[in-house]
């Protein structure tokens, strides 16, 4: 059985990871104001350039750019994880990792057990845990979200066309957390290479004249929605691990604050029952005294 002073040893150690967790549920509230603002910012820009694109391909022929035209069969593929660099978010990182594993060994099983699917990971945890485990990854960006920058973004943008375009791959998947409410991210999983064909819609109800012509626009534009998109899907992964984190540091502090009615529940109890025999003990000798 605990004795007082262990208790009291608990009960303080209690308080103290929970002043921790609430100045860290208070930081990420901060952080996640900011992170949501830029993450819904950014949704219109890349919309826009989306539709834009849609436009202008259903009046080009798209193989002229490889990067709006399939391949036939798909023999290679790139996955491009996107995680957090740091921990306490509860369940973030632990289901973005689990929907890349499916996507690796389920949605492209055949490819991976002949080493034909590859792995680039943008954060810490994605890139530790695949990196000690029998996985390909071709490419890391651990500590990305340290100092987030839109020039990594334009790099992964780059590296996954440059794979694409020398036929090194054949597909390039995206997998991360969307942030779509502070309750629960939404897990995506979504082809990034080559450009899915609701993007190349039919054009809107406008006409336009382009200069120089269609074909050189589009080409001007492919790479900067690539940009765009990695740019918007980092954003969106980091207002979700903030929001994660304010979560999972909120639930710490409340279940800190039921341990701690626990803990003095017990202390009160033990101290009641160390002042019961004490006095008991007094009694006794009073009595024996009395008796001689």
């Amino acid at each position: 059985m605990a004795t007082l002073k262990d208790i009291r040893t608990r009960i303080k150690s209690v308080k103290s990871t929970q002043q921790v967790t609430k100045a860290m549920k208070m930081v990420a509230a901060a952080k996640l104001r900011r992170a949501q603002d830029a993450a819904i910012q950014s949704r219109p820009y890349a919309a826009k350039l989306k539709e834009m694109l849609g436009s202008l391909s259903a009046k080009v022929d798209t193989s002229l750019n490889p990067l709006l035209s399939g391949r036939d069969e798909v023999k290679r593929v790139l996955v491009v994880l996107i995680t957090s660099d740091r921990g306490l978010c509860g369940a973030f990182n632990t289901n973005i990792i689990k929907l890349a594993q499916n996507v690796v060994t389920e949605d492209y099983g055949d490819l991976n057990r002949n080493g034909n699917v590859e792995l680039l990971c943008a954060g810490t945890k994605g890139h530790d845990f695949f990196r000690k485990r029998d996985y390909t990854v071709v490419k890391a960006y651990p500590g990305v979200f340290q100092n987030l920058d839109f020039g990594i973004a334009r790099e992964i943008a780059e590296f996954a066309s440059e794979k694409y375009l020398s036929g090194e791959v054949d597909r390039v998947v995206m997998v991360y957390n969307e942030f779509k409410s502070v309750l629960a991210p939404v897990l995506r999983n979504e082809v990034l290479l080559p450009i899915a064909s609701e993007e190349n819609g039919e054009a809107g109800s406008s006409d336009y004249i382009y200069e120089p012509s269609p074909a050189a626009i589009i080409d001007a534009l492919v790479p900067k929605h690539l940009n765009t998109q990695v740019w918007k899907m980092m954003l969106e992964s980091n207002a979700a691990e903030q929001a994660a984190r304010m979560t999972a540091m909120d639930s710490a502090t409340e279940n800190a604050k039921e341990l701690l009615r626990i803990l003095n529940i017990s202390y009160n109890r033990a101290r009641q029952a160390a002042i019961t025999t004490e006095l008991s003990e007094i009694v006794a000798g009073a009595e024996a005294l009395q008796g001689e």
